[in-house]
C-alpha cells in the first residue's frame, strides 16, 4: 500500500516538474522576445470619397501592425483613388500617380471617347479638349479647354480598351471656368483631345 502511494506521489511530482518547465520556457520566451515595434502611420479622419486630398483629411497615428505600404508621410495634394473610411489606414495603392496641381486650378475628371487616344497620355501631358455634339451636326466639333495638363490617369483606364463604347477617364487640371465647359459638354455630347506635348 505504502509502495503503491509512493509510485503514484512520484508520478506526480514528474508531472509537475514537466509543467513547471514547460511554464518556464514559455516565461523565457515572452521576456526575451522584441517588442513588437511602433510605426507611425496615416489614417483618415473622417469618410473621405475620391478625389484631391486636403490637409485635415489626415492624422498620424501610431500602429502596431500597419498594413503594407502604409504611407508615413504627408498626402496632401495627392489625389485618392477610391473611398475611405474614418480610421481607416492610407496606403499606396489608394494614391494615384500624379502631375502637380497648380495653384487656382481644379481636378477635373473627363471621359475621353476614344480609349485609344487617351492611352497615349501620361502625368504632364498637355492636350486640348473638342467637343461633338450628339444632336445637330455630329461632324462639328469645337474646343472646350485648350492648353491643359494631365494631372492623372486612374488605372481603369490603363487597362481599357478600343471596345469600350463608355471611354477613357483622365483627370485634368482646369480653371473652374473650363471645369464647368468640360462637364456642360460631356452631358450633351462627347469629348476627343489633341495632344501638344508630353512631358514624361
Amino acid at each position: 500500500m505504502i509502495k503503491s502511494w509512493l509510485s503514484r506521489y512520484a508520478r506526480r511530482r514528474r508531472l509537475l516538474a514537466a509543467a513547471l518547465a514547460a511554464l518556464a520556457v514559455i516565461s523565457t520566451f515572452f521576456a526575451i522576445r522584441p517588442a513588437t515595434p511602433v510605426t507611425t502611420a496615416l489614417v483618415a479622419t473622417r469618410d473621405l470619397s475620391p478625389g484631391p486630398l486636403r490637409p485635415g483629411d489626415l492624422r498620424a497615428v501610431p500602429l502596431n501592425h500597419p498594413p503594407a505600404g502604409a504611407v508615413r508621410t504627408t498626402a496632401s495634394g495627392q489625389i485618392l483613388a477610391t473611398p475611405m473610411r474614418k480610421g481607416e489606414p492610407l496606403t499606396d495603392v489608394r494614391l494615384l500617380r500624379t502631375f502637380p496641381l497648380s495653384p487656382g486650378l481644379v481636378a477635373t475628371p473627363v471621359r475621353i471617347s476614344d480609349p485609344a487616344a487617351a492611352a497615349l497620355l501620361s502625368p504632364g501631358s498637355t492636350i486640348s479638349v473638342l467637343a461633338t455634339m450628339s444632336e445637330g451636326n455630329p461632324m462639328a466639333a469645337h474646343p472646350v479647354a485648350e492648353g491643359v495638363t494631365v494631372i492623372t490617369i486612374p488605372a481603369s483606364t490603363r487597362q481599357s480598351t478600343t471596345g469600350n463604347e463608355r471611354g477613357a477617364l483622365v483627370v485634368l487640371g482646369t480653371t473652374p471656368a473650363q471645369a464647368a465647359a468640360l462637364a456642360a459638354a460631356q452631358a450633351h455630347g462627347h469629348l476627343a483631345i489633341t495632344i501638344e506635348t508630353n512631358q514624361q
